[in-house]
C-alpha cells in the first residue's frame, strides 16, 4: 500500500515521494499527537461558515492518517473536541458531534483496508448517542487491525483526567490497598486514559497557536513540540513530512546527556 501512496505522490507532488522514502528510512515517531487548530479561521478567510472549515479539516484527517500509517507511525492521537469546547455556539457543537458519524461512515472501509484500528479517549458523558454509536461501530469493525491506532481525543480534558487518576490512587490508599509511601509516577500514568499507549514522541499544533490547551499535560513531559502557522485544513502530506523531518533532527536526551555532551 505504501507503494500505491508513493505513486500518487509522484503523480501529484513528485518532491514528496523521495521525502516520504527518506523519512521512512529514519527513526519515525511511534506516537504523534496533533492539536488540529485553525478550521474556523480557514473558513473565515474564505467567507464561509465555521462548520465548512471543520468539514474540510475532516479531509485532512483522512490524508494524514493514511500517510502516518504508511510511514510506520504506531499511534496517531487527534484532539478532536475538548471538555472546554462545549462553550462554543450550539450550532457548531452540534455539527462537530455529527462529524465522527459522517467521517467514520465514509472512511471506515478505507480504514479497514489500511489495517487501521480506531480508538477513543475522553468522557462519554454529554456526548450524543449518535456520536458514541459511530465510535463504537468503528472500534468494533477495526478491533482486529494491527496497523496504526487512530486515537480520537473526544470530550477530553487533561486536568480532569489527572484528577480522576489521583482520586483512584486516594481511594486505593483509603482502602488500605496502597501505602502512601509506595505511590510512584507509574500509578498516575496507569490511571490515565492513555495507559495502553506509548507517550507521544511528537506533538504538532497547527494555526500558529503555541499552547497545549489542556491536552495530555502529563504524557507530554518529554515530547518534542512542533508548531506551524499552517491552518489544519491546509496541513497536507508535505506538512507532516516536514514535522517528522524536524523531529528526526532533534537530540532527545530525556533529561540526560548523549554522545559528546556526556564527556
Amino acid at each position: 500500500m505504501f507503494n500505491k501512496l508513493l505513486k500518487r505522490m509522484a503523480d501529484t507532488a513528485p518532491e514528496n515521494e523521495s521525502r516520504a522514502l527518506a523519512v521512512a528510512n529514519e527513526e519515525v515517531p511511534a506516537h504523534i499527537a496533533i492539536i488540529m487548530d485553525g478550521n474556523g479561521r480557514w473558513a473565515k478567510k474564505r467567507s464561509l461558515p465555521r462548520i465548512a472549515g471543520h468539514h474540510e479539516g475532516m479531509k485532512t484527517v483522512r490524508k494524514i492518517t493514511k500517510l502516518a500509517n504508511h510511514l510506520g507511525v504506531s499511534v496517531l492521537t487527534l484532539y478532536a473536541f475538548s471538555t472546554e469546547n462545549w462553550k462554543r455556539p450550539k450550532m457548531e457543537v452540534d455539527f462537530l458531534m455529527r462529524l465522527p458519524e459522517e467521517f467514520l461512515s465514509t472512511f471506515l472501509p478505507e480504514l479497514i483496508e489500511e489495517n487501521v484500528r480506531v480508538e477513543m479517549m475522553g468522557y462519554h458523558h454529554n456526548l450524543p448517542s449518535h456520536t458514541i454509536e459511530a465510535i463504537r461501530k468503528a472500534k468494533e469493525a477495526t478491533k482486529d487491525n494491527t496497523g496504526l491506532i487512530l486515537n480520537f481525543a473526544l470530550n477530553y480534558g487533561s486536568r480532569a483526567e489527572i484528577v480522576d487518576a489521583v482520586k483512584d490512587i486516594a481511594a486505593q490508599v483509603q482502602a488500605g490497598k496502597l501505602a502512601l509511601e509506595d505511590i510512584t509516577e507509574d500509578h498516575i500514568t496507569n490511571g490515565l486514559m492513555t495507559n495502553q499507549l506509548p507517550e507521544p514522541d511528537l506533538l504538532i499544533r497547527t494555526s500558529g497557536e503555541v499552547r497545549l490547551s489542556n491536552f495530555m499535560l502529563w504524557q507530554l513531559a518529554y515530547t518534542e513540540f512542533w508548531f506551524t502557522e499552517t491552518l489544519w485544513p491546509d496541513f497536507g502530506e508535505a506538512s507532516l513530512l516536514e514535522a517528522i523531518e524536524n523531529y528526526q533532527q532533534r537530540n532527545r536526551r530525556f533529561g540526560g546527556l548523549k554522545g559528546e555532551e556526556a564527556n
